[in-house]
């Protein structure tokens, strides 16, 4: 009789666990897999570049590993190596305030310069990082007379006459502009040169009784002179920048060509002609008997040299905007200024932020050439005076890495936030 069973499909009441992934397919494995083996191609390369690491490093940190730090002179360092491979770092442990403030800035004094270190990191957090109080801002506003006294030294009245002239054309700015922007703006300047006249009064002729030692800008040294340069003229050459973009795109001719010479004159001159033209010429430019500092005179050459960079880059961030923008704000019944304030401009900038990062990185860079007019920064100290010296004369590769350490902290810091304000700002990709 055959067999009448029903057959009943088993049906699993639990999930089989999931099983682990191949090995080569994760961890380790998987990340030399996609990034350093992926082709045979890519394979080669890889080895290739591990070859050349490993032959880079077996021969410099020997070098780095072995050096001294504590004799007072190449030949006591050489002595103390006794022929075998290493450094002689002793020249930055024993002259490392004069590679940061140079020769000539009094030792007694460094707690100004890093006193003003100090509040240049508070005064630069409210305008970076935007999420912070808006009332930080007013440290931002202070710092450049606060951090003008603390290196230069002598009387008060100099930043406080400085500050007032400031309010006072923001004050005839702000009362003025409603009817018309280069109302306001004119306004603005004839207000700051009145008070700054008038308070030249009451600044002393003899400063040497003030509370602060009076330094003058030829014993500002080292990298201190390096970020001064940096920050002032950076800071400086943006709003001059934006200001002939938008020049260039002015409906006037007059403006427009005036800023298309100026733009394209600058851009075509070698930063170092500009730099001799700042230490020979620029001074007779000025009244006669006014003896301008040639530090200002620098600031001046540098600044007028990224302000021409930085308006070609703030100009490809205009032209990049739809021309809706502009509709859109007229629509909007904003005037010229409230427009560019409002909508424009802030779009404009955000397009212009990998730019004006690079003009700036390249700008800081730059200062170094001030060497070359007998400004002893640190690439000017290394050249000048450390060389000179009997005890370090035929120190190199030391003080050179020092400096380009100093530079790159400074520059990748600077990549760093640009590649984070992107991500920040990208709100049109979330």
């Amino acid at each position: 009789m055959a067999d009448q069973t029903t057959n009943i499909a088993f049906v699993r009441t639990e999930s089989i666990p999931p099983s682990p992934p191949p090995a080569s397919e994760m961890g380790l494995v998987k990340w030399l897999k996609e990034n350093l083996f992926s082709s045979w191609a890519n394979g080669i390369l890889t080895i290739v570049a591990l070859y050349v690491i490993f032959v880079v490093l077996r021969g410099t940190m020997p070098w780095i590993f072995n050096g001294v730090w504590d004799t007072s002179s190449l030949a006591e360092c050489r002595e103390a190596l006794n022929g075998a491979t290493g450094a002689c770092f002793s020249v930055l442990s024993e002259r490392w305030h004069q590679f940061l403030y140079g020769i000539a800035y009094p030792g007694d004094q460094y707690w100004r310069p890093n006193l003003a270190f100090l509040w240049m990191a508070a005064a630069v957090a409210p305008v970076l990082f935007f999420d912070l109080p808006r009332k930080l801002l007013i440290i931002t506003a202070l710092f450049p007379f606060g951090a003008y006294w603390l290196i230069w030294g002598g009387s008060i009245m100099v930043p406080l006459v400085a500050l007032a002239g400031v309010v006072a054309g923001g004050i005839a700015y702000t009362r003025l502009n409603k009817s018309s922007f280069a109302a306001g703006f004119f306004s603005a300047i004839l207000a700051a040169f009145v008070v700054w006249w008038l308070g030249g009064y009451l600044i002393p002729e003899d400063q040497s009784n003030s509370l602060l030692q009076p330094v003058p800008s030829r014993d500002l040294g080292g990298f201190m002179l390096n970020m001064m340069l940096g920050i002032t003229c950076v800071s400086l050459s943006i709003p001059l920048g934006i200001v002939l973009a938008l020049g260039r795109q002015s409906d006037m001719p007059l403006i427009r060509w005036l800023c298309v010479i100026f733009i394209e004159f600058i851009r075509g001159v070698p930063l170092i002609t500009l730099l001799f033209v700042a230490s020979v010429m620029l001074a007779f430019l000025f009244p006669p008997g006014s003896n301008v500092d040639l530090f200002l005179r620098v600031v001046i050459m540098i600044t007028m040299f990224s302000a021409a960079y930085i308006a070609e880059v703030i100009r490809g961030g205009l032209a990049a905007l739809p021309k809706g923008q502009y509709e859109g704000a007229d629509s909007l019944g904003l005037d010229y200024a409230q427009a560019m304030q409002l909508i424009i401009l802030p779009q404009a900038l955000k397009i212009s932020i990998p730019g004006i990062v690079n003009v700036a990185v390249g700008l800081f860079k730059d200062t170094t050439l001030v060497s070359v007019i007998s400004m002893f920064d640190i690439v000017g100290f290394i050249r000048g005076p450390l060389s000179a010296a009997t005890e370090w004369n035929g120190v190199y590769w030391e003080p050179y890495l020092f400096a380009c350490l100093m530079f790159f902290v400074v520059c990748y810091g600077i990549s760093q936030y640009s590649q984070w304000l992107e991500r920040r700002l990208a709100t049109d990709h979330r």
